[in-house]
């Protein structure tokens, strides 16, 4: 039963490391886009949304979509994890559960944000959504910031930070996706790079700001910045190693391979391998889940938690 438990602890902590920061990246996304239209009112609304919605894998349907739509079903959904309220509304449910591995202030941090979305939900239809998205960003970065700061280096934190890596290429992977991908509705390349928090970041490695494929080489394979994909492959291996899982390991081997691959990346073939490149990271963070899934969660049965007051 200890082993059940802890399974079940060990997949709240990786869950709650996904979700929080898949409601900061939406949150940055929405952003975005919403900044992207006020600067240029003869932009297609309903193109933007399409190209929002095949970002989050959402179906957007046949009929007009128009940005107050997107924000109801991607920000202020509550009962879909695609949402930012979703999101945070099941990792604060995973941290509950897991309780005795967080720290208080990590806890009092989701708690609080939650119980503050309300508020903002009802003040951005009257305002506008800029508020909402300024506060699940800054929580996003205080919970990360906490876990950080207050957790010791061992496995709790490792499967925080582990579930945080691998949704952080997943969504690198489908903001570029769309891009090179769907060119019917893509996004350009400053609206890929504000999406990503990585403007600023960009502006100071190449000297100004990208519209070109370039932005694409910086988002995979810049070895400093915290959201490329490089980084996150990297900070992923190194915490499955840290929790003992052998190269060869199911968990570790698919993470270990596109690392290295981007790591010894032609440049000048980058473009051209882009496609197929992209494919292969979202499939190795698919399998390195259901492998740390079948490795660290393999409880049989329902386990009952005692559900303390929020």
């Amino acid at each position: 039963m200890n082993d059940v438990i802890l399974s079940r602890i060990a997949e709240a902590l990786i869950w709650t490391g996904r979700y929080v920061e898949r409601a900061d990246a939406t949150g940055r996304i929405l952003d975005a886009y919403l900044h992207r239209l006020l600067e240029d009112p003869w932009r297609d609304e309903d193109v933007a949304c399409r190209s929002l919605y095949a970002i989050l894998g959402v179906d957007a349907g046949d009929e007009r979509v128009d940005m107050q739509q997107v924000l109801d079903q991607l920000a202020f959904d509550a009962r879909s994890t695609c949402s930012i309220e979703g999101a945070l509304g099941a990792a604060r449910l995973n941290a509950r559960s897991a309780r005795e591995a967080v720290s208080s202030e990590m806890w009092e941090c989701l708690n609080s944000t939650w119980h503050a979305l309300a508020d903002q939900r009802l003040a951005a239809r009257r305002t506008g959504p800029y508020a909402y998205l300024e506060l699940v960003r800054r929580r996003a970065a205080l919970f990360f910031g906490l876990a950080d700061s207050t957790m010791s280096r061992d496995d709790s934190w490792r499967f925080v930070v582990l579930g945080r890596s691998l949704e952080r290429v997943d969504m690198t992977v489908r903001l570029l996706s769309v891009r090179v991908l769907d060119a019917a509705h893509a996004p350009d390349w400053p609206t890929l790079l504000s999406a990503s928090g990585a403007d600023e970041a960009y502006a100071r490695v190449y000297g100004g700001f990208g519209d070109t494929p370039r932005v694409a080489e910086f988002l995979l394979l810049d070895r400093d910045f915290p959201r490329s994909a490089l980084h996150a492959l990297t900070t992923a291996e190194e915490c499955l190693a840290a929790l003992g899982r052998p190269r060869q390991d199911p968990a570790r081997r698919p993470i270990g391979r596109m690392r290295t691959r981007l790591e010894y990346l032609d440049l000048s073939a980058l473009e051209d391998q882009l496609p197929l490149l992209l494919k292969d990271l979202q499939q190795a963070c698919m399998a390195s889940a259901e492998a740390v899934a079948e490795k660290f969660f393999p409880y049989q049965g329902p386990v009952e938690w005692a559900q303390e007051g929020a």
